[in-house]
C-alpha cells in the first residue's frame, strides 16, 4: 500500500471518528482519538491498511474510552461498548480486540496522560506520590524545592519515577 493511500485511509479514519465525537462525545476525545490515529499511521507496518475502517475507528474510540472509564456510568461523558459498535456496525469482540492489540501497540493503560482526558489527569490519585529511595512517598512531604521540582517535570511530561535524595 502506497503512503497516499494510507493518507487517504488515515483521513477517512480522522472523518469517521470525528463525526462520532461531534455527536455523541466531545471535542476533547475526538484531539485523543486524532492523536492516536496520527500515532497508528507513522507505525512502520500501519494497522489500518488491513481491515475495515468501521473496526478501526470504532477500535480507537473504545481504546480512548476504555482507559477514560468512558463505560463508567458514574463518569461523564458516558457509553456503553454496545453503543460504539453499534454506530460503526462493528462487533463487540472484534473491537474489543482490535482496541486490546492498540493498547498493547503503545503500552496505553489508565492515567496514561498522553491518551487521557483533563478530568483523568487532574483526578489521577498517583498525582500526590513519588518513589524516594525505594519508598512511594506523598509528594507534599517533600521539601518544596523537591516538590517544585517533580511538579515542574511533570508539566513539561516527564515521567520522573524515582528520586534519590541525598543526604
Amino acid at each position: 500500500m502506497t503512503k497516499q493511500e494510507i493518507k487517504q485511509k488515515e483521513e477517512k479514519l480522522l472523518e469517521m471518528t470525528g463525526t462520532f465525537c461531534a455527536q455523541k462525545l466531545n471535542d476533547e476525545y475526538f484531539h485523543l482519538c486524532k492523536k492516536l490515529i496520527k500515532k497508528l499511521g507513522r507505525k512502520k507496518d500501519v494497522p489500518f491498511q488491513r481491515g475495515k475502517l468501521e473496526l478501526w475507528a470504532a477500535a480507537v474510540v473504545y481504546a480512548i474510552g476504555s482507559i477514560n472509564f468512558l463505560f463508567d456510568k458514574s463518569f461523564e461523558p458516558y457509553m456503553t461498548a454496545e453503543q460504539i459498535c453499534e454506530y460503526f456496525g462493528t462487533k463487540k469482540s472484534t473491537v474489543s480486540n482490535k482496541a486490546r492489540q492498540i493498547k498493547d501497540m503503545f503500552d496505553i493503560w489508565h492515567f496514561s496522560p498522553e491518551f487521557s482526558t483533563t478530568k483523568m489527569i487532574e483526578d489521577n490519585p498517583f498525582n500526590n506520590l513519588v518513589m524516594v529511595d525505594g519508598f512511594i512517598v506523598p509528594l507534599d512531604t517533600l521539601p518544596p524545592d523537591l516538590q517544585k521540582m517533580v511538579k515542574d517535570a511533570r508539566l513539561r511530561g516527564e515521567d520522573i519515577e524515582f528520586l534519590t535524595v541525598k543526604r
